[in-house]
C-alpha cells in the first residue's frame, strides 16, 4: 500500500510522527555525508561557503558606515567627501560582487557534491539485494522511487544548503548589527505619570517587537503551506507516473483503441494537481497580503521611531540613516522565518519524500534480516555437487497468504526438468524465490553459486543502448569477440541484425517480442551459464522457432541444467521429467518428482525453419567460447 493509498487517520498519524522526528530525519541524511567517504570535500566547502559568507557581513558592516559617512557629506555640502564616499561605494561594490560570485561557486559545489552522494546512496540501496522489486509489495512503501530519487533530492539538498546559509547569515547580521543599532539608537524617555524613565538602546526593542509579530501572524497563517505542499508532490508524481505507463505501455493502448479512457484518466489525475494547487495559491495569497504589508512597513517604521531624535537635534542625517540601514538588517535577519517559510514548507515536502524512501529501504533491510524468511544457501554441496535443491520450502505472499505450501525436491547439474501447474499455483514465484528477490516464505532452497546461472523471462530485459550491449547484458559489451556475437545472432536466426551491433536504439521497442526472445537465447550462447531457468521464455516463438531455440540444449548448451516453466505443447520432448504444482487450500504442493527419462525413440521435430543455419561451423565458434564464472 502506497502513502496515497492510506486511510485518512493513517496519513494523519504518520505526518504526525514525521512532524514529532523532523529534524532527526533531516540529520540523518545530512550526517552521513558529513561523515562518510565525502566528508573531507564535504568540510572543506561547507568552511569555504561559511568563510565567504563572513566575509559578505563584513562587507555589510562596512556599508552601513559608509552610509552613514555618505549622507553626512551630503547633509554638509562636501564635494571632497561626497567624491571620497563614491570611490569608497565602488570598492566595496566589487568587493562584494567578487565575494557574492565566489560564496555562489562553492555554495553550488557543495549542493551538487551533496546531491550527487545522496543519489547514488539511495541508487545503491534501491538496487541491492532486489530492493527496487521487493519494495513493490512491502505495506506502505514509498512510491515513486524514481521521482524521488531523481527530483526530490535535488530540491532536499539544494533548498537545505541555501536555507542553512541564509540561517547563520541572518545570525552573523544579527550579531553585527544589533549592537550597532545599540549604539545609535541611545536612550528612549517615557514619562509615565510624574516619573520619567529612560529605555537604552530602544530601537533593538522595537526591532525584535516588530520582527516577533510579523513572524508569529506568518506561522499561522502559513503553516498549512507544508502539508498543502506534501500533497501537490503527491499529486505532481502521480500524475508523472500514469503519464509513464501510458508511454511504457503504449503499443496496448494504442491497439485496443484506449486512448480516450486514458484521457479521462489523466483528466482526473491532473485535476487533483490543480485541486492541490488552488489549495497552495490561495495559502500563498493570504501569506501575500501580509508580507507585503509587513515589507512596505518596514522601510519607513525605523525612521518613524527615530525621527523625535533627529528632530530634536540628537541625531544628524547621516546617523538617522545609519538607524535606518541598521534597523532593516536587524529585522532582516529576525524576518529570516517570515521571508522563507513558502519555501521552507517546499522544502520540507521533499525532504519527507526523500526520508520516506529510506525509510521504506530500512524496512527492506529489516526483512532481508528478519528470521521468518526463505533461506537461499548458495554453492555446491560439501561433496563439491552442485544442485537445485528445496526442502521444506514455503513460499508465501508479501501479506502471508500461503502460495506454495509444501516443496521438496533435488535437481541434479545437467538435468532437464519441466515445472507446471495452473495459473496461479505460484510457479513463476518459485523461480524468484531460487534467484533470491523473494523473501517471503520459510524452509531452504540451496542453489549454485549466482554466477553459475541465469533466467530468462518471458519479456526478457534489454538495456538501452547499442545492440552489443543488449545481447553482452549484464557483462561490458566489448567482454565478447564480433565473430562470437555475430554467431550467436545467426544461430538463433536474428542475422538481419548483425550490420546493426553498434547501434543505439530502443531495442524493446524495434524488436518484436519474438525477436527479443531469441536475442536472450544468443545471450546464453555467449555467456553459457551452467544453470538456466526459463519462465514462459519461448512463448511468443512459433512451434519451428522454439524447437530451433531449445535444440540448443542438446547440442551447444548440452551439459548445462535447465529448469522451465512452461504450458507450451511439446516443451516436454526437451526435459527430462515434470514437476507439477498441484492447488489445494493450503498452498500449492510441489509433487514428487516422476523419473520420466524421455524415450530417445521418441519421434523428434524436424526443420529449424527460419533459423536453419550451417551449424557445425557456429557450434565450433561457441564451443570456443569458456564458460561464464
Amino acid at each position: 500500500m502506497s502513502e496515497r493509498d492510506k486511510a485518512p487517520g493513517e496519513m494523519e498519524d504518520e505526518e504526525g510522527v514525521n512532524r514529532e522526528g523532523f529534524i532527526r530525519r533531516f540529520w540523518r541524511l545530512a550526517r552521513g555525508y558529513y561523515t562518510g567517504d565525502e566528508r573531507r570535500s564535504a568540510w572543506l566547502l561547507t568552511a569555504g561557503v561559511i568563510g565567504l559568507t563572513l566575509l559578505q557581513i563584513g562587507i555589510q558592516v562596512r556599508f552601513n558606515l559608509w552610509n552613514r559617512d555618505f549622507f553626512n557629506a551630503l547633509e554638509a555640502r562636501d564635494r571632497s567627501a561626497f567624491y571620497g564616499q563614491m570611490g569608497t561605494f565602488l570598492l566595496l561594490t566589487t568587493a562584494s560582487m567578487v565575494v557574492a560570485v565566489f560564496q555562489l561557486y562553492v555554495r553550488q559545489m557543495l549542493q551538487l557534491r551533496w546531491r550527487e552522494w545522496l543519489v547514488f546512496r539511495l541508487q545503491a540501496r534501491w538496487l541491492a539485494g532486489s530492493r527496487h522489486y521487493q519494495m513493490n509489495f512491502l505495506p506502505g512503501s514509498a512510491d515513486n522511487p524514481d521521482q524521488r530519487i531523481s527530483e526530490n533530492t535535488r530540491w532536499a539538498t539544494a533548498m537545505a544548503v541555501d536555507m542553512a546559509v541564509g540561517l547563520f547569515q541572518s545570525a552573523v547580521m544579527l550579531i553585527s548589527f544589533v549592537g550597532i543599532l545599540w549604539t545609535l539608537s541611545g536612550p528612549l524617555i517615557v514619562a509615565f505619570g510624574s516619573n520619567e524613565f529612560a529605555i537604552p538602546g530602544y530601537m533593538v526593542f522595537a526591532a525584535l517587537i516588530y520582527a516577533l509579530i510579523g513572524s508569529t501572524l506568518t506561522y499561522f497563517m502559513g503553516r498549512p503551506m507544508v502539508d498543502i505542499n506534501i500533497r501537490r508532490n503527491e499529486a505532481e508524481s502521480d500524475h508523472r507516473f500514469a503519464l509513464i505507463r501510458i508511454r511504457e505501455n503504449s503499443e496496448g493502448v494504442a491497439l485496443i483503441r484506449g486512448e480516450g479512457d486514458e484521457d479521462r484518466g489523466l483528466r482526473r489525475s491532473f485535476s487533483h494537481v490543480v485541486s492541490v494547487m488552488k489549495d497552495l495559491m490561495r495559502s500563498e495569497r493570504r501569506l501575500m497580503w501580509l508580507t507585503s504589508a509587513y515589507g512596505m512597513v518596514a522601510g519607513v517604521f525605523p525612521i518613524l521611531v527615530a525621527s523625535p531624535r533627529y528632530f530634536a537635534g540628537a541625531i544628524t542625517l547621516g546617523v538617522l540613516m545609519q538607524i535606518g540601514s541598521a534597523f532593516a538588517e536587524v529585522t532582516r535577519a529576525l524576518n529570516w522565518f517570515v521571508d522563507n517559510f513558502p519555501r521552507i514548507a517546499d522544502w520540507r515536502s521533499h525532504l519527507e519524500r526523500v526520508v520516506a524512501l529510506e525509510d521504506s529501504l530500512d524496512a527492506a533491510d529489516v526483512l532481508d534480516a528478519g528470521e521468518v524468511r526463505i533461506s537461499v544457501i548458495e554453492g555446491p554441496l560439501p561433496d563439491g555437487r552442485e544442485v537445485l535443491a528445496f526442502r521444506d520450502l514455503q513460499i508465501a505472499q508479501a501479506d502471508g497468504n500461503i502460495l506454495v505450501g509444501e516443496a521438496n525436491a533435488e535437481i541434479q547439474a545437467g538435468e532437464k526438468v519441466l515445472i507446471v501447474g495452473e495459473s496461479g499455483t505460484g510457479k513463476s514465484t518459485l523461480f524468484r524465490a531460487i534467484s533470491g528477490v523473494w523473501p517471503w516464505g520459510s524452509g531452504e532452497i540451496r542453489v549454485p553459486p549466482r554466477n553459475h546461472m541465469m533466467f530468462m523471462p518471458q519479456r526478457p530485459y534489454l538495456p538501452l543502448g547499442t545492440l552489443r550491449g543488449a545481447i553482452a547484458y549484464p557483462a561490458a559489451p566489448k567482454k565478447f569477440p564480433d565473430a562470437a556475437v555475430i554467431a550467436a545472432l545467426e544461430r538463433c536466426g536474428l542475422a538481419h541484425l548483425t550490420g546493426r551491433l553498434d547501434e543505439d536504439e530502443r531495442w524493446d521497442r524495434m524488436l518484436s517480442l519474438g525477436e527479443q526472445q531469441r536475442l536472450a537465447f544468443a545471450r546464453l550462447l555467449l555467456h553459457r551459464p551452467r544453470w538456466v531457468f526459463m519462465d514462459e521464455a519461448t512463448a511468443a516463438l512459433d512451434e519451428t522457432n522454439q524447437d530451433a531455440m531449445m535444440g540448443l540444449f542438446r547440442e551447444e548448451l548440452s551439459g548445462c541444467a535447465l529448469v522451465s516453466i512452461g504450458h507450451r505443447p511439446g516443451l516436454d520432448l526437451f526435459h527430462d521429467r515434470t514437476l507439477t504444482l498441484m492447488r489445494s487450500p493450503d498452498g500449492a504442493r510441489l509433487t514428487a518428482p516422476q523419473q520420466q527419462r524421455m524415450v530417445s525413440a521418441r519421434r523428434r521435430r524436424g526443420g529449424a525453419g527460419p533459423v536453419t543455419v550451417a551449424r557445425r561451423g557456429v557450434a565450433r565458434i561457441l564451443r570456443g567460447r569458456p564458460r561464464r564464472t
